[in-house]
């Protein structure tokens, strides 16, 4: 990283009165430090750079723009950065608006940005509370995601995905997606296999799974209404072929898959939909319901497909609670005795979803 008076030197020329070659140039200096290491810590002690790269979001030359936002994805990599840039500039209505216009050029560096700064609780309670109070709300933002080609100049938005993942760490964020008269799960159940971005696929999985930390919710969830199940096992289910018996207690989506039909490739999605099944466990109607539906057989052949340990287990933690006595009476897992390691997990699931 270039040394301090180097940098202040550069403070004129990213103005947008200044030529624009001279602009670009300068600007293209800087987005190399923004990139180096420890880079947020220069910004955080010299925030006139911040408020400057802000202003160049806005120039009238898209090169310049569109690298003032890729210095603004650099440096919201780092949390306390993050957290400065949300309380001493409030950019959220701004990249808000620039997400949902279906003319920009830079609505996905915009998504980006918005995904990076709500990782941590902090920053998703500020984005949540300005998209409640803004002009553009999350239900605007959920559709422009769903959308497909909405962006005209052929942004994807993909990472609305892990924005709204991020978001649903808030009970507040949770309950918008879970609203009965909104029909926002539904809408979003189906890019669980959406084979064109990995980032858009992970973070709606994640935002399901969020979602199953409100188990009042999970009989509605289960139901005919929402039918998330399938959306959970289609990915998880490969091409292997069932006994005829096995094959018609399945649900319809899960039979005939054929000898092409492969399984999500990411593992962390697959280990998110593995918790997902998990915490649907967490309540007598979930636990039955998976029973009902037979879920082990596709549990049984992704065991032994899985490579990843981890996995393995995490496979192994569902079956056993689908396939163990309880009383009849016991509708909470957690008062009932279950494997150590199951409970464990249970826990730390549950500890996540009070946030």
């Amino acid at each position: 990283m270039g040394d301090q008076q180097q940098l202040e030197e550069l403070l004129p020329f990213l103005s947008l009165t200044s030529r624009p070659d001279v602009r670009a140039t300068a600007l293209q200096y800087l987005l190399g430090v923004t990139a180096s290491k420890n880079s947020a810590e220069f910004f955080l002690k010299n925030k006139v750079f911040i408020k400057k790269i802000l202003s160049l979001t806005e120039d009238s030359e898209a090169t310049i723009a569109k690298d003032a936002y890729l210095c603004l994805i650099n440096l919201t990599a780092d949390g306390k950065f993050c957290k400065a840039l949300l309380e001493d500039y409030d950019p959220v209505p701004k990249f808000v608006h620039t997400v949902t216009d279906s003319e920009s050029e830079y609505a996905d560096s915009a998504c980006m940005i918005l995904s990076n700064v709500t990782r941590e609780e902090s920053g998703a309670e500020r984005v949540l509370d300005s998209l409640v109070k803004g002009e553009v709300g999350l239900a605007k933002v959920v559709e422009v995601f769903c959308q497909e080609g909405y962006n005209k100049n052929g942004k994807q938005l993909h990472y609305i995905g892990p924005m709204l993942s991020n978001l649903t760490q808030l009970r507040e964020a949770r309950q918008f997606v879970l609203d009965r008269d909104r029909c926002v799960v539904q809408r979003l159940l189906p890019f669980t296999q959406y084979q064109g971005s990995v980032i858009r696929r992970g973070g709606i999985v994640g935002a399901l799974k969020n979602c199953c930390f409100e188990t009042v919710h999970h009989e509605w969830l289960l139901s005919d209404d929402v039918d998330i199940l399938p959306f959970l096992l289609l990915p998880l289910a490969g091409p292997e072929e069932f006994a005829e018996d096995e094959m018609e207690k399945l649900p319809d989506e899960l039979q005939y898959l054929g000898e092409d039909k492969q399984r999500e490739e990411e593992p962390s999605i697959r280990q998110m939909l593995l918790e997902t099944l998990l915490q649907l466990c967490a309540t007598k109607h979930g636990r039955k319901t998976l029973r009902d539906k037979h879920v082990y057989y596709i549990l049984r052949e992704l065991h032994t497909w899985e490579s990843q340990p981890e996995l393995k287990e995490a496979v192994e933690n569902v079956v056993q609670i689908l396939i163990s006595d309880e009383p009849e009476d016991v509708d909470n897992l957690k008062d009932m005795q279950i494997p150590e390691g199951v409970q464990k997990q249970l826990d730390q699931l549950q500890g996540e979803g009070q946030q």
